[in-house]
């Protein structure tokens, strides 16, 4: 614009003629407008550059937490020829991913990942409570079978997951990934659930008797609660969520292994 102006004087459009218009054309304003389209694009793509840098990471990173509890579990297997003490000897890796994973919350939070806050908030803080609050906190269950199903499946399902998203970022994405992520779950996802489910089943005998993370009334707070029961409501609430989410899961399968379009409902 600062350019035009100097020709308009240096052809002496301003001198002779009083009255010509100033180059206050459309084109000027178009340029400016332009230069901060073309700042705006560039800060996106540098955030959305950072965004992958980071999600790379972090599914590298989770990917190569679960593959060590797998093989923690299967070494503590073939040495000690029993499932009893497996639990305990992984404990502590296991909470730091499972807790890690609270992250994921905060990406969608922030729109980095395009995934329902709630969705997501809801099945990373069961599992979460799975963790610290039955299998951690009640000693006398850590030994059985169900405890080790559901951690045969995690293991199988974020391997999976991570991996399977950690190659969609690199634009380099196996088939054989791709078919586990949407054909696995369709068997790993009932037996999960009937391992947490049992699991809680079985720690409800011994919450009772000890009261742990209860208040009973009177206290001077004033306030009751019973976390046998709560355990209970938890244990109920899988007859809505479950199939709610294999279904969607199910949705996703068609999409991507068959290329279905599927348009989904708003809640």
């Amino acid at each position: 614009c600062l350019h035009r102006l100097d020709q308009w004087f240096s052809n002496g459009a301003g001198m002779d003629d009083p009255a010509a218009p100033l180059p206050t054309s459309p084109s000027c304003h178009e340029e400016d407008g332009t230069v901060e389209e073309k700042e705006n694009n560039n800060k996106k793509r540098t955030k959305g550059a950072v965004a992958t840098a980071w999600l790379t990471f972090y599914n590298i990173a989770m990917t190569a937490g679960w593959l060590v509890l797998a093989m923690a579990m299967m070494r503590f297997y073939i040495q000690k020829g029993t499932h009893k003490g497996l639990y305990r000897s992984i404990a502590r890796t296991l909470k730091f991913f499972q807790t890690f994973a609270l992250l994921e919350v905060g990406h969608c939070a922030l729109g980095i990942v395009r995934t329902s806050v709630i969705v997501t908030g809801v099945q990373v803080c069961s599992r979460i409570f799975m963790v610290w609050f039955v299998t951690n906190s009640i000693r006398q269950i850590q030994n059985e079978e169900s405890v080790i199903l559901f951690l045969v499946v995690w293991t199988m399902t974020e391997i999976t997951r991570y991996s399977y998203y950690t190659f969609n970022l690199l634009h380099h994405l196996p088939y054989f990934i791709k078919w586990a992520r949407y054909n696995l779950f369709i068997v790993l996802y009932p037996l999960g659930v009937a391992g947490e489910l049992l699991t809680i089943y079985a720690a409800l005998p011994f919450v009772r008797r000890s009261g742990m993370y209860s208040m009973r009334l009177p206290n001077k707070y004033n306030v009751s609660f019973d976390y046998y029961y709560c355990l209970i409501v938890f244990m109920l609430s899988y007859i809505p969520l479950f199939p709610q989410l294999f279904f969607h899961m199910l949705r996703q399968r068609r999409r991507v292994l068959h290329g279905e379009v599927i348009v989904e409902k708003d809640d």
